[in-house]
C-alpha cells in the first residue's frame, strides 16, 4: 500500500466531502500519522471509511467524523482541552497540535496504556492520559476551553457542561441508535448554553456512560 496516497485519498474522498474545509485541519490530518495509532491487526483499515476496533467494545471513529469534530471544536493555541475517551490516543494527538494542553481520560486500563504509548511514540508532549471514568469530567483541573467526547453518549452529563469556560465548546455524538447527532454546545455565559446539531451519524457508546431509564413511575 502506498501510505501517502492512501492518506491523500482519505482526505480528498472521505473528509473534504463531509464539509471539512478548514485548511489547517486538513493540513494537520495530512501530517499526523493515523496509521501509528491503529492497532497492528487493523493496519489495513487505517485510512478506510470505517470504525477501527480497539477491543473492549471501543473503536476509533471514522476519519470523517474525527475530522468534523476537530474542525467544529475550533481549538486555539492558548486553550486547554479535556477529552473523554482516549481510545488509541489519535484524537488527543490531533487536539494537542492545536491546543496549549490536552488531558484525555480513559476508563479502560488497556486503552489508557495504548494511548499513553502511542502519544509518547509520536512525540506528543502536551497531552497526558489519565486512567479514570470520564463521565464526570475532571472538575479539579477545570474549567476547560474545549471538551471533546470521542464516542457517543445518550445525553451530555451536566457535570461536563459545568466544566466549560464561558466561550467554551463541548463536542459530542448524542442520541440513541439509529438516530444520533454530532452536536456542539457552547457556553455563552455562566448561566446560558447554546446547542447546535452539526451532522447525523451513529457511533458506539463511550465506556462509563449509562443509558437513561426507559421506565417512568
Amino acid at each position: 500500500m502506498n501510505i501517502e496516497q492512501a492518506r491523500f485519498n482519505m482526505i480528498e474522498q472521505q473528509i473534504r466531502p463531509w464539509d471539512v474545509l478548514d485548511l489547517n485541519v486538513l493540513a494537520l490530518l495530512a501530517m499526523v500519522r493515523r496509521e501509528d495509532f491503529v492497532p497492528a491487526a487493523y493496519q489495513a483499515l487505517a485510512f478506510v471509511d470505517c470504525e477501527v476496533p480497539l477491543g473492549h467494545g471501543q473503536v476509533m471513529l471514522t476519519p470523517k467524523v474525527e475530522a468534523r469534530l476537530l474542525q467544529e471544536a475550533q481549538v486555539q493555541r492558548h486553550e486547554r482541552v479535556l477529552e473523554i475517551g482516549a481510545g488509541s490516543g489519535f484524537m488527543a494527538a490531533l487536539l494537542a497540535h492545536r491546543a496549549q494542553s490536552v488531558i484525555t481520560l480513559e476508563k479502560l486500563p488497556a486503552l489508557a496504556q495504548l494511548a499513553t504509548a502511542n502519544l509518547r511514540r509520536a512525540g506528543v508532549l502536551n497531552a497526558s492520559v489519565r486512567e479514570m471514568d470520564g463521565s464526570r469530567g475532571l472538575s479539579g483541573d477545570g474549567p476547560f476551553d474545549v471538551i471533546m467526547l470521542s464516542g457517543s453518549v445518550p445525553e451530555v452529563p451536566q457535570a461536563l457542561l459545568d466544566q466549560l469556560k464561558p466561550g467554551g465548546r463541548l463536542l459530542a455524538i448524542v442520541g440513541q441508535e439509529p438516530v444520533m447527532h454530532g452536536v456542539r454546545i457552547t457556553r455563552l455565559s455562566a448561566t446560558a448554553l447554546q446547542s447546535q446539531d452539526l451532522f447525523d451519524t451513529v457511533a458506539p457508546r463511550l465506556s462509563g456512560f449509562d443509558e437513561p431509564s426507559r421506565f417512568s413511575f
